[in-house]
């Protein structure tokens, strides 16, 4: 048991300060403008869960990593596709708008997918697999997963504060430069990996 609480503290430790600042604070910011908190926190809970879990696997198990410059500049892609989209905007009849308040399933599907997208090759996921390979899996997957939920909570709450005071329009520019910041932040990443 001390095993399993020392890789549960090291890794929610080391995972929550790598986490502070990163572009998954960014991002869950940015959809805690749009999403309600719930389906957001869950989103991104599924997301890490499963990279972390991945990752423990790598450290602790194979000792080996993934490609993760080519999954990074994909991602990278994408971001700039979802800063475009956002731009243009949706519009939604009365009736959409009613069944999105009341079903968030289309939004922890699109937090989750975008955090693991995002998550992949990012450094919350090499720390991972480097805890992984000093201390237990288990340990290390629950304290990883846990520090990054806690850091990205906050970016939410502070999100949610922010959504209540800003006009639609600031939200919608603002949203569209994060996922722009993202992505850009993730093909960079990607183009120095690569050289």
């Amino acid at each position: 048991m001390e095993g399993f609480l020392v890789a549960l503290v090291v890794s929610f430790g080391v995972i929550f300060v790598a986490e502070l600042g990163d572009k998954s604070q960014l991002m869950a910011l940015t959809f805690a403008t749009r999403f309600k908190t719930v389906p957001v926190l869950i989103g991104i809970t599924v997301a890490t869960a499963v990279v972390h879990l991945a990752s423990v696997a790598i450290g602790y198990g194979l000792g080996a990593a993934l490609p993760t410059e080519w999954i990074s500049l994909v991602a990278g892609l994408a971001f700039l596709g979802f800063g475009a989209w956002t731009l243009r905007g949706d519009s939604l009849t009365e009736e959409e708008k009613r069944k999105a308040e009341k079903s968030g399933k289309s939004a922890i599907v699109a937090v989750s997918v975008a955090f693991f997208l995002a998550e992949l090759g990012d450094k919350t996921m090499l720390a991972t697999i480097t805890l992984a390979t000093q201390y237990g899996w288990f340990g290390t997957w629950l304290g990883s997963t846990i520090g990054m939920v806690a850091a990205d909570a906050l970016a939410i709450l502070v999100g949610r504060m922010l959504g209540r005071r800003l006009p639609e329009k600031t939200i919608k520019y603002g949203a569209a430069v994060l996922f722009a910041i993202c992505g850009l932040w993730l093909i960079l990443e990607a183009v120095t990996q690569l050289t």
